[in-house]
This record gives structure tokens, sequence and C-alpha cells, in this order.
């Protein structure tokens, strides 16, 4: 995520040092997401031993994690409105959101709805910034942040199908549970990888027809 979030801005011909900035500040609100998740799911993760999960196992107590969390939070907050506080608020926002779906809305047929209000931001964040904490750019291409919200959709899928069958233990009921159910887990990832592969295609070719800003 954070070296796609980088690329955009190189492609949307941001300077160097904006780049690197939006780079690096994607990278902390994504680890942040990642440690709240494995918080968030540290009994189901224990009770079907889930690999790699240091929280679930005992190797990590979950409050050095909730620390780390604090931690990164305030260095995330100055580091995203490096390039403006109106950019800087929504990608905030954008990564409450993320952590608002790992505990409301996950388990049902609404699971999407995070995914893509948080991905659909990310272009806002990208158009109105700029350098120093009083830039403020345009706002995004209608087109541009639809397909966001889409990729959002088909990056949820992408990453539930390798959980289907813990969810389906737990009784989640959960929109990609349904149609793994229906479709089976193979056909279910590779519609999934399908559906992303185009609108990453149609990102990039309005991106380049129509620009990210308005």
């Amino acid at each position: 995520m954070a070296l796609a979030m980088g690329a955009a801005a190189v492609a949307a011909q941001r300077p160097p040092r904006e780049c690197g900035v939006i780079l690096v500040t994607v990278l902390v609100g994504q680890t942040i997401l990642g440690w709240h998740n494995d918080i968030v799911d540290k009994e189901r993760d224990a009770a079907h031993r889930t690999p790699g999960k240091p929280v679930a196992d005992g190797r990590l107590d979950p409050g050095a994690v909730w620390y780390a969390i604090v931690v990164a939070a305030l260095v995330l907050v100055p580091l995203s409105i490096t390039t403006g506080i109106t950019a800087g608020a929504i990608y905030l926002v954008s990564v409450c959101v993320g952590m608002l779906g790992n505990v409301v809305l996950r388990t049902g047929f609404f699971s999407w709805v995070s995914w893509a209000v948080s991905f659909g931001m990310l272009p806002a964040y990208l158009s109105y910034g700029g350098w120093g904490g009083q830039a403020v750019g345009d706002p995004p291409e209608t087109a541009i942040t639809v397909l966001a919200a889409l990729l959002g959709i088909g990056v949820h899928f992408m990453r539930a199908v390798w959980g289907l069958v813990a969810d389906h233990e737990d009784g989640w009921t959960y929109l990609p549970l349904k149609l793994g159910l229906r479709l089976g887990a193979t056909r279910l990832l590779a519609l999934s990888t399908f559906y992303t592969v185009v609108i990453v295609a149609l990102l990039v070719f309005f991106g380049y027809r129509e620009g990210l800003s308005q």
C-alpha cells in the first residue's frame, strides 16, 4: 500500500520530498492498522493457531502493542499534516475508518464498507496535498475516487480468501464468505484478483486521461 501510494504520488508529479513523506505516512498508517488488527484478533488467532501472530501466541504483550500504536499515532499526525492540514486530516480519518472496520461490521454483510470508504479517501489525501501545513490542493476526480473505493472492496475480498475456513468456523456471515461457500475459495480468489487488476487498470487509464485532481 505504501509503495502504491508513493508511486501514485510520483505519477501525479508531486515533488520527491512530498512523495517520500506520503510513502512514510502510509507505511506508518498501515503498520498501526496491522497492529490493531492483531490485538482485536488475539483470541481468534490463538484459537485457530494462526501462524505469525506474536500477540496471539504470547510472544508480545497486548499492552506493549497498544503502547506502540500510541507512539506510532503520535508520529503519524505530524507526518500526515506535513503535506497539508486538509490532506493530513483526510488520511487520519481514513486510518480511523480502517481501525473502526477492525471492530465493527467486519463479520457481517457490510464488511466491505470500511474498505470502500478508507480506500475512497486516499485520492483526496493525494489531491489536496502540497507542502507545509497550509497547503491546499484541489478535490480529486470523481471517477478516481469511485475506482479507489472499488479497489478497496477488491483488496478486502483478496485478503479475506485466506481466512475463510476460520471465519466460517466462527460463524461470520460476511460477503466474501458467502461467495466463497458458493464459488469455492480458488475461484473466488481468481475472480477477486481479476476484478482488482481491472480496477487498477481503470485507475491508471483515468489517471492518465483525466489526472488526479479536478
